[in-house]
């Protein structure tokens, strides 16, 4: 699996963000993919989850209402985006896309325990 990740920006809060991944090589029927995030000095934590091929999805609630995830599938890739809205300073941290490649349910915890994750995007919020 091959995720490229792009969309990480510096922002003033209130301000809003696209995050975009494209996976290669995985499967858009019933897989698992989404984000999670570390910021310095925490722990990994689940941002958003969808089901790929399907319909479900599944937040942080620190995140609720905020944050929208979605997906757009071709015959070759996977392109899952999370449109971040109101953005607070605690939002800042590197945030990763991942994809599940066990039989797990799909949820945000999922991604941070079983997910595989390139390099990141660094998202930044000022006060």
């Amino acid at each position: 699996v091959e995720l490229v990740e792009s969309g990480g920006d510096s922002v003033q809060a209130g301000g809003s963000l696209r995050l975009s991944c494209a996976a290669s090589g995985y499967t858009s029927d019933r897989g698992c993919m989404g984000w999670f995030r570390q910021a310095p000095g925490k722990e990994r934590e689940g941002v958003a989850s969808i089901v790929t091929g399907g319909t479900g999805t599944d937040y942080a609630e620190s995140v609720k209402g905020r944050f929208t995830i979605s997906q757009v599938n071709t015959r070759d890739t996977v392109s899952v985006f999370l449109q971040m809205n109101s953005l607070k300073p605690e939002d800042t941290a590197m945030y990763y896309c991942a994809a599940v490649v066990r039989a797990v349910p799909c949820s945000p915890a999922a991604l941070v325990r079983f997910g595989l994750f390139h390099q990141g995007t660094q998202v930044t919020v000022s006060s």
